[in-house]
This record gives C-alpha cells, structure tokens and sequence, in this order.
C-alpha cells in the first residue's frame, strides 16, 4: 500500500480528467483554460492531441501548487485509504496474480514477493501478467529501442519463470483506456481474487491505479499497489518547513540520513520459488503465451536489432553482472572520471533501471556494502556514483509533488511563455548532428546509432538546443524519448529542466554552456570527437573542437563538415534577453 503521505511516465500527460471552471486561491479563474499557445504547442507535436487536451494553462499549474487541485498521487491515496476495509474483507479464492509493468525482474520485486507470499499463505497457484499497449507506446513516446529491450526482457523473463512453474500471460491491448477493465475480467476468468502490482508515478499511471484500485473492490478483487521503484517513497522527506525539495543538495543530505536511520528501506527482497500452486496442470495453456510483437511504428531494422543485442543484452542477469562487475572495476575512479566523454567510465546500466531490470534499491546496497556500509563517506567514488542513483528518486519525487510536469510543463511554467523559435532547418541540423559544433554533433550522432548519450553530453546538447537555438525545450525532451533506450520520462524531464534552466534545482538562468569550452574541458583530446564524427578523424590538435576558426577548416569542409550554423556569443546574449524577460513576466 501506499504510504500515507506519498504520488506520470516516459512522457505521460494529463488524461481524463473533468475540466471545470473555478477559481483559486490566487484569484484566477478558468483553469481549464488552455495556455496561449496551445496551438503552436500541438502544431509542432508537443502536445499529442490524439490522447491529450490542450496544454494546460499556468493558472492550472498553480492550482497544484496551492492545492486547489488534488494531486493524482493523493488521490490514489485516498481511494486506497477509502476501500481499505473492502480490500482486506477479500479472501483468496484460486489464484493470485501479479501485474508486471516496469518491474521486470524477479529479483528484489516487492509487489511480485508479495504475491508469492499470499499464493504460498494459501497454497494456491501465482500468476504474472503482462499487458502490451500500442497506444502507450505512442502517447509514452517509447523509441523502438526501448521497446525492443523490453520485449527482449519479457521472454528472458518468461523462461525464469517457467522454471519456477509460473506462468507468464502477456497480451497486446488495443486501447489503454480499456486495459482496467481487462485485468479485472482476466482475474475473474481465472478466479484470482488478489492482484498485485508496483505503483508507477506518472500521473496516467496513478489515475489507472486509483481507477482501477476502486473497479477491482466492485468486482470483488483486492488490487494492492506498491512502493518499489525509488529508494525512499515519494512523500517521506521534507524540508525543515515541512515542503517537498525543489533543490537535488538538500534532498540527497536528507536522503541519505532517511536511509541511514531506517535501513530496512534496503533491504532486498527475495525472489519467488516454485509455485505453490499446481499451475502446470489448473493453467497449463497460459504457459503457452508468447511475447508480443513490436507494433509496426516500434520496430527496428535487422541490423539495429543485433546492433541492440550486443550493446545491451537483456535481463536481469545482465543487469546484475554489470553492477558487480562496475563496483569491483570502475566505482573508485567514478567521482574523478564521471565527465570524461572519451573513455567509458559508467556503469551502463541505465537501460536496465529503465526496464525494470534492475531496482535501484538493489544498486545502491550493493554500492553502499561496497563502500564499508556507508553513503555519505568513506570512497568519494561509491558517494558520488550513489549520488547519481539517487537522482532518479529525485526526479520521480518531483513527479509527485509537481504532476503538471507529466503534463508538457516546465517546473518553473512562466518559462513556457519565453519566446521561443521553431526553426525547422535548425531543429533538423541538431537532430542529425550537423550543427558545425563538433561536441554537440558527436552527441546527437552517438544517441542516433547507439540509442543512449553520455549524461554530459546529454545536458552539453540540452543547452544548446534551448540557449544557442532558442529551440522550445519539449521538443529536444520529446527527440530525447523517441530515441533513448533508456528512456524514464522522470529523468528525462528532469535533465531536460536542467539543461534549459526551467526545471528543479534550478542553476541562474543566465548559465549558458559554452559548446567549445565544454568540449576541451571533457574531451580534451578529441578522442569522442573523432569517434563519431568520421569528418573531423583527420584532424589533429585543438582544432577539432573548432576546425573552422583554428585553421582546419580546409579539412573540415573538404569532408563535407558543415560551418556553424549560429554564433554562439550573439545567442547568448538574445537568450539571456529572452530569459530575463520570461522571468519577469513580460514575454509575449
């Protein structure tokens, strides 16, 4: 269950809501207003009005603020708080089920150890569930990449469980807005009377669980959700005035004491045994289920397919063996090396948090055993690497406390009316990475082939998409998602509001990345450079982080490399104008 004090994804916005007119607090008036430039905002795809509304005005926005509108997080607390006696009057009849999501993994999986434990309590059989949506795909803006790993998880995750004696049942719905009403039916059809599940945090997922909780209860199925995804749930820390962190430094100091003094919030949680139901022989035909296709505008070449295996094999194994084999090799030099765009000193295992095949509760006991049962001393290496576990909790916290993020918002939404340019030429340059920076081309050409981008490199091209382009950030966010394998709409958004100096942990706005500067801080010899922008191989020095202005421009453009298409010393200055203007209130 949910913690009473606690909680939209990979790019979810706000559904199925009733618009109403009221005031709030602040005395402004028609929040279901769309914002001025709703149009702008669905003409260049921000705002998928095949599932959404318009973009929500910055009055609604603040009516999360102040509280006049009930937080989609509160409200799955309060109808799981409202159905509570119903649940537990629910005994259990033949089976139990355990509804996957993006919790794909058998080991350290709270709701999945949960529904073992009822089956085993009752010797009755445990089944797993797994519901393919195309339609989430499309509004999550899940890239092939990530859907393809996911579906390579499913089936290495139908063999682990075919050893236990558990069956897997996986099925593809047409349309997210009847899958509620598909579990319930699979349950009754198979006399399940207790359904488990993780919660996941995007504000259509929570709509669904409080949907949902309250459908089972009238059908007669106890559907319990739980907290498994962030190390500490969202909800349990707060500032010294009782608020939700808006800045990373205090929250992870209030993280890390939290852990510290309630260490059971580590503790891993077993994996199921064989089912103690005798499913073989009462559910034999769901063994049979196999994985669902990749719908046809998720699919992947053959040559990306193999590419993708090799580079991120799947599963839980995997993602197990490169923990063990990042902590034992490269955690010490992590704190020092963390930047180095040329030399591969992460751990990788980002697509497999995405996927669910690895928790990050997992990571960081391991890390935390590691570095002599400590978080916050000891090897700076293990603190700092800890440190970037704990973002993801971060940013999810901030789903919760400010859902209108999941909803094409910016954390700070004023910064939605800064004007922005929707320059298509440009916005195609740093999509192929054909900008004549040579630092944000390898970039967007490494996520490109490789599905994923160096944390540094993704906030070099945040920046210089939002400050050199003046580019509308949402739509570098959406670039981010379609193309990512390890796409988490928390983080995501999260890096994104950093980048572009809109989000949480705000930096001044004025900070602006200087593409060159950045560059021959972080590849200084242009090893990264020369990697993946095959044009500029030839070119030795420090020249290849500016071939045109330090005498390599023959080579540069003999290779077809392209000038700079802006300069960034007067885009500065006209985005620090914009910026201050926005701030002020005073854009258009």
């Amino acid at each position: 269950m949910p913690q009473k004090r606690t909680r939209s994804q990979n790019g979810t916005r706000e559904n199925g809501t009733t618009r109403t007119s009221h005031t709030n607090k602040r005395g402004k008036s028609d929040l279901s207003s769309p914002h001025p430039n709703a149009r702008q905002a669905e003409e260049f795809g921000i705002v998928l009005r095949q599932f959404y509304p318009p973009e929500i005005s910055n009055e609604r926005c603040q009516a999360y603020n102040d509280g006049t509108l009930e937080r989609p997080m509160e409200a799955l607390n309060r109808v799981c708080e409202e159905t509570v006696d119903a649940r537990l009057s629910i005994r259990p009849n033949a089976a139990v089920v355990h509804w996957f999501k993006s919790d794909l993994r058998l080991h350290d999986n709270r709701a999945l150890w949960k529904a073992y434990d009822v089956a085993r309590e009752h010797s009755i059989p445990l089944i797993a569930l797994y519901i393919l949506s195309p339609e989430d795909l499309i509004a999550h803006l899940s890239s092939p990449a990530r859907v393809d790993l996911t579906l390579r998880t499913l089936g290495q995750l139908k063999r682990d469980l075919s050893e236990l004696d558990i069956p897997l049942y996986m099925e593809t719905q047409g349309k997210r807005e009847d899958i509620p009403q598909r579990i319930v039916d699979l349950c009754q059809e198979w006399g399940a009377n207790h359904l488990f599940a993780n919660i996941e945090y995007e504000v259509d997922e929570l709509r669904r669980e409080a949907h949902l909780v309250r459908l089972c209860v009238e059908n007669g199925v106890a559907f319990d959700v739980l907290h498994d995804t962030c190390v500490v749930p969202p909800g349990l820390l707060h500032s010294q005035q009782g608020k939700q962190y808006a800045v990373y430094s205090p929250w992870f100091r209030a993280w890390q004491c939290f852990i510290m003094d309630n260490l059971n919030y580590l503790e891993v949680s077993e994996e199921p045994g064989s089912n103690p139901g005798n499913a073989r022989k009462v559910f034999k035909d769901l063994f049979a289920s196999e994985v669902p296709a990749a719908p046809d505008n998720k699919q992947l070449s053959d040559e990306e397919r193999e590419r993708f295996r090799k580079l991120y094999p799947a599963g839980e194994y995997e993602a197990l063996e490169r923990l063990e084999k990042f902590l034992e090799e490269k955690a010490t030099e992590y704190d020092d090396m963390r930047n180095s765009l040329s030399k591969q000193s992460t751990s990788l295992l980002s697509p497999y948090f995405a996927s669910g095949s690895l928790s990050a509760r997992t990571a960081v006991a391991q890390a935390k055993k590691a570095n002599k049962g400590q978080l916050d001393r000891n090897d700076l290496g293990f603190v700092s690497w800890i440190s970037e576990v704990a973002w993801r909790d971060f940013y999810k916290h901030v789903l919760v406390q400010w859902p209108f993020i999941c909803m094409n918002k910016c954390f700070k939404p004023e910064f939605t009316d800064l004007e922005w340019e929707y320059n298509e030429s440009n916005f195609r340059a740093w999509c192929e990475g054909r900008t004549g920076f040579p630092i944000v081309d390898a970039a967007m050409r490494q996520i490109n082939t490789a599905a994923w981008m160096h944390n540094r490199s993704r906030m070099i091209v945040a920046s210089f998409l939002s400050k050199d382009l003046l580019i509308d950030w949402r739509r570098g966010e959406r670039y981010f998602m379609e193309h990512l394998i390890d796409g988490d709409f928390a983080s995501n958004h999260g890096g994104w509001g950093f980048g572009s100096s809109t989000g949480v942990d705000p930096q001044p706005y004025f900070r602006i990345f200087n593409p060159l500067r950045q560059s021959e801080r972080f590849d200084p010899d242009g090893d990264y450079i020369r990697h993946w922008v095959p044009e500029l191989r030839d070119i030795q020095g420090a020249a290849i982080h500016d071939p045109y202005e330090r005498g390599a421009g023959d080579v540069a453009e003999k290779n077809g490399y392209p000038k700079p298409i802006v300069d960034h010393a007067t885009r500065r200055s006209i985005a620090l104008e914009r910026y201050k203007s926005a701030a002020d209130g005073k854009s258009k």
